[in-house]
């Protein structure tokens, strides 16, 4: 009878365990998500930021093409010889805005890369978890053994 309570009493730990373990790992992955949403919200605005970011720059491109374009196809056309014509100033200046808005454009892409979007936070966190869950299973099994 002593006996059969020892197996029991082992039994009992060795559930109690399991039990205590699939209650934290739940808890863990709970905990884990909420600061997948957390981080993905962060990683959001960060996105919205580099979007508002290239729609300004396209917004300057435009007005710039447009004023400095005509501002400048007068003003060339007075430097140049008289005998070029006045679409030669228009490319000129054409192409320096479009060149400046080009750059913009390439600052604000550059803001949404994909590495910039992971959340590394969150992987890095769960690669511990998955470590740490798997030395408690091999320390579990060992307890059983």
């Amino acid at each position: 009878m002593e006996a059969e309570n020892r197996m029991r009493t082992g039994e009992t730990s060795v559930a109690s365990l399991f039990t205590n373990l699939a209650r934290d790992v739940t808890s863990l992955v709970r905990k884990e998500t909420e600061l997948a949403k957390v981080e993905m919200g962060e990683k959001t605005s960060q996105a919205m930021g580099a979007l508002a970011s290239i729609a300004i720059a396209g917004a300057v491109l435009l007005s710039g093409f447009l004023v400095l374009l005509a501002a400048a196809v007068f003003g060339l056309n007075t430097v140049l010889p008289p005998d070029t014509t006045p679409w030669l100033s228009a490319l000129i200046v054409g192409g320096v805005v479009v060149l400046v808005g080009f750059i913009m454009l390439q600052a604000g892409r550059k803001k949404l890369k994909q590495e910039n979007l992971m959340p590394t936070r969150t992987m890095a966190s769960l690669r511990r978890d998955k470590a740490l869950t798997q030395e408690h299973e091999a320390t579990l099994k060992e307890e059983v053994r």
